[in-house]
């Protein structure tokens, strides 16, 4: 199931869509290919991840300032990546806007888990009820001395306690 319609959420002079037409996909690529958790991603895998992905852009002054995607089935699981906001464009709550408007978009509702992994954005996320996983695993499945060190995979079941975004 492909979410449909496109869904958007104002606040101010910003605006989060999901409206994939808005994106602008060589600043998503140039954003990740400089990033710690994605450095040197090729485009073509970056075109490939928001062709397959429920993605949600943060617009303001005239631009994309931010981004997420959520890789999900729709009915029971979501998984959480690529989050970022431009570095000009933070401290204004953006971030956490983001990802209310993420747990109140409708096809994400009533999810058994969500999951991301973060090596710097736990206080972020905590807000929204994610936890350190039990046992924790690096994203590779490798013990957590080995693999993709200094991230964290977090876990929540929150979806239904957040439906409204203002």
């Amino acid at each position: 199931m492909t979410p449909d319609p496109i869904q958007e959420y104002r606040k101010g002079d910003f605006l989060v869509s999901t409206d994939r037409s808005k994106l602008d996909v060589d600043g998503i690529h140039e954003f990740l290919t400089n990033c710690y958790w994605a450095k040197g991603i090729p485009e073509e895998t970056v075109l490939r991840s928001i062709a397959n992905s429920l993605c949600f852009g943060v617009y303001g002054g005239g631009k994309q300032v931010g981004f997420a995607r959520v890789i999900s089935d729709f009915a029971t699981y979501a998984y959480i990546g690529d989050v970022f906001v431009l570095e000009a464009f933070r401290g204004y709550g953006l971030g956490k806007w983001l990802m209310e408007c993420i747990v109140a978009h409708p096809f994400l509702h009533g999810l058994r888990r969500w999951t991301l992994a973060t090596r710097d954005a736990h206080g972020l996320y905590a807000q929204f009820g994610f936890t350190p996983l039990q046992a924790p695993r690096s994203l590779d499945g490798a013990p957590r001395s080995q693999g993709l060190r200094g991230f964290q995979i977090l876990s929540g079941r929150f979806a239904d306690r957040l439906r409204k975004v203002e």
